[in-house]
């Protein structure tokens, strides 16, 4: 029920429209019962009777009747149609825009391809239903108005024709109960499916690479024999029942010739009255062949619907404050104060533990640690990527909690650890936090991340377009891109998480000495684990399982002889000077 609230939200604006095709709809429908009733006139009056004077009328009335009925249908199809592209139109915009707000941990929680599948096969099965609704009302009125018809032609044949209703009724019933759970099989066996096939086709060079094709051809095989089986399951559910209701409306055919027969023969009925009873029979049978059908569509619609709005419910954990306040003039000082962050899904396990630490305008801020020592987490708190869950985070004085999250993040810079390259020019890639900046802007970015000059070198230079995430392009030249979108902002605040990992020694001393030589002054929050990325930081924090083990500059964790020397003299030897 909250489900169709919600979808009735994006129907209601359409409900006008789509009212009045439904009273085009039935138009279109009683006119389908004048045919019979002017062959009925034919029969008795003009075959019968010999009133050769009547036949004029009776082709007026069947071309007439078919003529409008025939231009009234294609008007509610057209607009039925257009309705149900609306209302996919905005309902997939909502959902979008929904996806965007949500934060990390839904997406941690969601798998794309599970996404992917509720944005088109979900939505799609919605459409349809929205589109062809009208058919099952179609039905409706045939059924009913037909028998009443048959009610006024002769009393006694109206009750014959009664006698499969209650048997549809109860089938009907019995058939939506049993498809429902076969249907909610069909959509979770759809999405695990499209969350492998995405997941296989952007990892294809790792699969290559291990020489796992088999293997992957083997687990695809389960996934789509799932997916069969499944549909296989609903197509035995409805293929029970849909021979039972071509069998009742069958029935009705025997049960009209042989009573109706008689009834004709002993001078009860006349034969044009047979006549339009015959005809009517088909307007019972049509609803009672398309039931099961009909059935499938609503629990296809209503289980697609259900998934939906169960993905889309979940309100993100990190939202906007209520009273954030508006465009702050963030110059880049930076608090920690007793900083804790446990997870979600364990909350026995501190990923940050009491982190507090504090940097000034224009300085740069030096983290280092092993792997999973909270290096990532501490900077994705800054973002509010996540909320800690003990502490303050204060940039100038103010609790980022109170600052209007995109305006935060549109202060700052990022460099992530995995570069996520658009499939777009170089120029689109680079300019994608300011599309409308013109190309001298583009360019200096490039030159300061060090990417300009094998920029150039590329067919179509700043025009070349990249793969998907990047194909194409080394590691490094992915990194320096990366870098060049983020100093592109301009940000108080630039973090590079981990940025020239890839890129030798000569290259990343140049692109330091460019930082330096920014115009803007901004904070600088450097992520590394080789220490030539970090020596010249006027802060470094030593992170060890999510706590801070030691802080210093270069020189005074050298002399504390701790875990930062251990790794300098790891990676220098016995080099012991604090420069390179």
């Amino acid at each position: 029920m909250e489900a169709f609230k919600w979808f009735y939200g994006f129907f209601k604006p359409y409900k006008k429209r789509y009212v009045f095709g439904l009273f085009l709809v039935t138009l279109a429908t009683l006119l389908s019962f004048v045919n019979p009733y002017v062959i009925g006139i034919f029969v008795d009056d003009v075959m019968t009777e010999g009133n050769i004077s009547m036949l004029k009328y009776v082709l007026i009335g069947l071309i007439g009747s078919t003529v409008i009925k025939t231009s009234i249908r294609w008007k509610y199809l057209v607009l039925f149609e257009q309705c149900s592209q609306d209302i996919l139109h905005n309902m997939r915009d909502k959902v979008y825009r929904k996806f965007m707000r949500q934060d990390f941990a839904f997406f941690n929680r969601n798998r794309t391809g599970d996404l992917m599948s509720r944005q088109i096969g979900d939505m799609d099965a919605i459409r349809h239903f929205t589109a062809t609704f009208f058919a099952i009302y179609e039905a409706i009125i045939y059924f009913v108005v037909a028998l009443i018809m048959c009610f006024t032609v002769n009393v006694k044949i109206g009750f014959y024709m009664l006698t499969v209703l209650p048997f549809t009724l109860i089938l009907t019933l019995f058939q939506f109960k049993h498809v429902e759970k076969c249907f909610a099989r069909i959509r979770d066996c759809f999405s695990s499916l499209n969350a492998f096939v995405q997941e296989n086709i952007s990892g294809n060079r790792m699969v290559r690479a291990f020489a796992k094709e088999d293997y992957e051809i083997e687990k695809f095989n389960k996934e789509n024999e799932a997916y069969r089986k499944s549909q296989l399951d609903a197509t035995r559910v409805w293929s029970n029942y849909i021979p039972i209701f071509e069998f009742l409306s069958n029935a009705l055919t025997v049960v009209l010739m042989f009573v109706g027969g008689k009834m004709a023969i002993d001078g009860n009925i006349t034969t044009g009255d047979l006549v339009v009873v015959y005809n009517y029979l088909w307007m019972l049978n049509y609803p009672l062949r398309m039931s099961g059908w009909y059935i499938n569509d609503t629990q296809r619609f209503l289980t697609s619907l259900d998934k939906i709005h169960k993905t889309i419910k979940d309100r993100p954990n990190i939202r906007r404050p209520i009273e954030a306040i508006a465009n702050p003039d963030l110059h880049g000082d930076i608090e920690f104060k007793n900083v804790s962050y446990q997870p979600e899904d364990d909350q026995n396990f501190d990923i940050l533990k009491n982190v507090s630490f504090s940097i000034k305008k224009g300085q740069t801020l030096g983290i280092i640690g092993a792997t999973g020592a909270g290096k990532s987490t501490a900077v994705n708190l800054l973002c509010r990527f996540y909320d800690a869950t003990e502490g303050e985070i204060t940039i100038d004085g103010i609790p980022i909690k109170d600052i209007d999250i995109y305006w935060l993040r549109d202060n700052i810079g990022m460099a992530m650890q995995d570069v996520f390259l658009f499939s777009d020019t170089i120029e689109g890639n680079i300019a994608y936090g300011d599309p409308n900046c013109p190309f001298e802007k583009v360019e200096w970015a490039a030159k300061t991340a060090g990417a300009h000059e094998f920029i150039q070198k590329m067919p179509e230079g700043y025009d070349t377009i990249v793969g998907e995430r990047g194909v194409g392009l080394s590691g490094g030249q992915k990194q320096r891109i990366s870098l060049a979108r983020a100093l592109l902002k301009e940000p108080s605040i630039l973090i590079l998480d981990d940025t020239t990992s890839a890129l030798d020694i000569e290259t990343e001393h140049m692109i330091q000495e460019n930082l330096k030589a920014l115009d803007k002054e901004c904070t600088k929050i450097l992520i590394a684990y080789r220490i030539s990325s970090i020596m010249e930081a006027d802060l470094i924090l030593v992170l060890d399982k999510g706590r801070i083990v030691e802080q210093g500059t270069h020189e005074e964790l050298l002399a504390q002889k701790g875990y930062y020397y251990s790794v300098f003299h790891h990676q220098y030897g016995d080099f012991r000077e604090g420069r390179l």
